[in-house]
């Protein structure tokens, strides 16, 4: 499994189908339009904290991001139960 290219191209497709441009989604990470698009070619990673970032921008789970999944559903922060 490349994780890169998967990656890449599941930021790429989120961000098109979310009708975002680069610069948009840049300056919601707090990076630079060269960086994200060096991202969607696959040349550039993130950091955990972009990735944590990302995942709760497009409302899907960092193992859909990394590959690990193809299920795209984020639970975000759940309430812990009362005992």
């Amino acid at each position: 499994m490349d994780t890169k290219k998967i990656f890449s191209e599941r930021i790429r497709e989120l961000r098109q189908k979310s009708a975002v441009s680069q610069m948009q989604l840049a300056n919601a990470l707090g990076l630079t339009q060269n960086a994200i698009g060096m991202m969607e070619r696959g040349h550039r990673g993130t950091t955990i904290d972009k990735l944590v970032l990302l995942a709760e921008y497009f409302h899907v789970s960092t193992d859909y991001l990394l590959g690990v999944t193809d299920d795209p559903t984020w639970r975000g922060a759940q309430p812990e139960e009362e005992s």
